[in-house]
């Protein structure tokens, strides 16, 4: 009998959401997500700086894994606006995001930035959830899969077996996600999986490499998910706008599940 294969599914809900509207928020995704099997699932959500610790007390003890939307990869110093991993160890967070388009584009990171946040998610006892992901310039320019690899292999550069076990990947190409995203068709998003898992293999072996798990994400919604995670190459969903709504998401959670 085959086993069945644990599925990711988490979203990252930028800069919306007040306090107390992610303690409603989370407190109804737990209530309506909590009989489903564990073993088969692992769910999170990560919000804004400012509604960690009220996260946290809602969460805590649940199913549900918390995550920050950034970090600094140094543990503390003058880095004004930035948030350390001790700052986050305090507040009891399970997942960092490292890599966001967002952050990538719009603040300017370079992929050795995300390295080095990479290594110190990991120091402090993190999982690192590294976005990587092509523009539609690049897709355009037919360099996706070498954008990718680019990613991967600077961002992951240095890591042993043993540390990269504890990566996850998120795959949002540019021009899929946000308010004006477009989704990838289901063999777009295979073949760049199935590139990644390539690269993730070449770089740690097989059975490290066939681990780590990689998921997608870029206009998920109610009608292509379903879809999305029967693709072989992906492990999981990181949703945007449409799991923003703790009834949605959970309806799509058990669309797939």
């Amino acid at each position: 009998m085959d086993e069945v294969k644990k599925k990711y599914l988490g979203t990252n809900l930028k800069m919306y959401k007040t306090i107390e509207e992610t303690k409603v928020y989370l407190q109804r995704l737990k209530e309506l997500t909590e009989d489903l099997p564990q073993e088969l699932l692992e769910l999170f959500v990560i919000p804004s700086y400012t509604t960690l610790e009220a996260a946290r007390q809602v969460t805590e003890g649940s199913h549900v894994k918390l995550g920050a939307q950034n970090m600094c990869w140094e543990k503390e110093g003058q880095f004004t606006g930035e948030i350390s991993p001790l700052m986050l160890k305090e507040v009891g967070v399970d997942i960092v995001e490292i890599g966001h388009s967002e952050r990538r584009h719009t603040f300017r990171e370079t992929d050795q930035e995300e390295g080095r946040k990479v290594r110190t998610a990991l120091e402090y006892g993190f999982t690192p959830l590294l976005c990587v992901g092509e523009t539609l310039e690049q897709r355009n320019f037919g360099i996706s899969d070498e954008t990718l690899s680019t990613q991967l292999k600077v961002a992951l550069h240095g890591l042993d077996r043993k540390e990269a076990s504890g990566v996850w990947v998120a795959y949002e190409p540019v021009w899929a996600i946000g308010i004006n995203g477009k989704p990838a068709s289901v063999e777009y998003v295979s073949a760049r999986h199935q590139h990644m898992r390539h690269i993730l293999t070449e770089l740690f072996g097989e059975k490290t490499g066939n681990r780590i798990p990689i998921l997608y994400g870029g206009s998920v919604n109610m009608e292509n998910a379903a879809g999305l995670i029967r693709i072989p190459w992906v492990d999981g969903l990181f949703i945007g706008r449409s799991a923003w709504d703790a009834e949605n998401f959970n309806k799509i959670i058990r669309s797939i599940i």
